[in-house]
């Protein structure tokens, strides 16, 4: 084998260990990204309804919404109780209600108050002018959607 054959061998393997590091960082970059909203959507005070649809098919649902107090919150579109019904909220003034027992809840204590039929709190951070929530947190919350099985 000649030395130029070598050399091309050892540029061809050091090609391919750089593809496939460079694959290696999109994929792990790609589980741990970010997805972000303009803080400016969320000033009227509406709340925001939004999925996530995992790599298996489940569709993650969540809403973002500015409190009377001034603060951006977000929670899934579920809780603990009602859940399997996979009905979620609906807001009606500064409340949101729950659309299976119609309970409801003021929106400054979203994130605040957790379990029963309080709505799952999503973490967030409110940075730079964006609401930004992991897509790790997003996914915590497929528990709450994954419906199979979840109706007798």
């Amino acid at each position: 084998m000649s030395v130029q054959n070598i050399r091309r061998i050892i540029l061809a393997s050091f090609i391919c260990t750089l593809l496939i590091a460079g694959a290696f960082v999109s994929a792990v970059h790609a589980q741990s990204s970010d997805v972000t909203y303009p803080e400016s959507t969320f000033k009227d005070g509406k709340a925001r309804f939004y999925q996530y649809k995992t790599k298996d098919g489940i569709t993650i649902k969540y809403f973002i919404v500015k409190s009377t107090d001034g603060v951006i919150r977000s929670a899934f579109d579920a809780c603990d109780v009602c859940w399997p019904e996979g009905k979620g909220y609906e807001q009606k003034g500064d409340f949101m209600v729950c659309r299976n027992c119609g309970k409801k809840f003021a929106t400054t204590r979203v994130m605040e108050v957790q379990g029963g039929c309080n709505p799952g709190p999503l973490a967030r951070k409110v940075e730079g002018g964006n609401v930004v929530i992991k897509v790790d947190d997003i996914l915590k919350g497929r528990r709450y959607f994954d419906l199979k099985g979840a109706k007798s």
